[in-house]
């Protein structure tokens, strides 16, 4: 991982919230205070996020799958091109309880969600009545805020990717529950013991959301290679025993 401490510095990743919103239990990666304002111990964002790195890298290794989640205004473009390019799942809406922990559930919303998109791009849509049509537009664009991108995700994913720890409470915990590994930016506002590999750092500069998430998407780049040259190698062996 090419990484500096002057790549996260330039990204404006070190600065935190003011102290009166702190959560103490951020404290071993805060560096000092400047203005009333917290600033975070780059030093160890770097190497929390090689820690990060390498269990991205070796879950993308094994065919694992991920879920990108950041809903605030800074993080969703940023979430979803991100994704999009890695074939992620991602969430930049609104978290839909249940989402991980009622999984089989909302699966069958997201069946009906797929159905409903393949219905209105057929050519026999605009034959449809004009209320008819609006109705299922209607319906379809609501469902969209909640499935759009996670509408390709057979099961749950392997590793959780979160922008934000506080806003994302929700996902977090039904992680936790299934015992699904986090990887998140925490912020000197967060709890990073909510967290399996924390990542202390400005959630709230586009720069900084920006600057973690690509190495996220190149860790799983670079897993997803070592992964398809194994495969390569176990079919040349087969090959070989034939």
């Amino acid at each position: 991982m090419a990484l500096q401490f002057k790549d996260l510095l330039d990204a404006r990743a070190h600065f935190g919230h003011k102290r009166r919103n702190w959560n103490p239990k951020m404290e071993p990666y805060i560096y000092t205070e400047k203005d009333g304002l917290h600033i975070i111990d780059l030093r160890k964002s770097v190497e929390l996020l090689k820690d990060a790195y390498r269990i991205v890298s070796n879950i993308a290794a094994k065919g694992g799958e991920f879920l990108f989640v950041g809903t605030k205004k800074q993080a969703q473009n940023i979430i979803e091109e991100a994704a999009k390019r890695v074939n992620a799942a991602y969430v930049k809406e609104r978290w839909l309880g249940g989402t991980l922990t009622n999984f089989s559930v909302i699966r069958n919303s997201i069946n009906k969600y797929n159905e409903l998109c393949e219905q209105i791009e057929k050519e026999d849509f605009k034959e449809l009545q004009s209320k008819t049509q609006s109705r299922l537009l209607r319906q379809r664009n609501k469902m969209k805020k909640h499935f759009d991108g996670i509408q390709n995700m057979e099961k749950t994913p392997d590793l959780l990717y979160v922008i934000d720890v506080k806003q994302e409470e929700i996902a977090i915990k039904e992680a936790n529950l299934l015992e699904i590994p986090v990887v998140a930016i925490i912020d000197t506002n967060s709890d990073p013991e909510m967290v399996d590999y924390p990542i202390p750092a400005n959630d709230d500069a586009i720069e900084s959301i920006k600057l973690i998430t690509n190495i996220i998407e190149t860790a799983i780049i670079e897993g997803r290679k070592r992964f398809d040259e194994e495969q390569q190698i176990k079919e040349k062996e087969e090959v070989k025993e034939k």
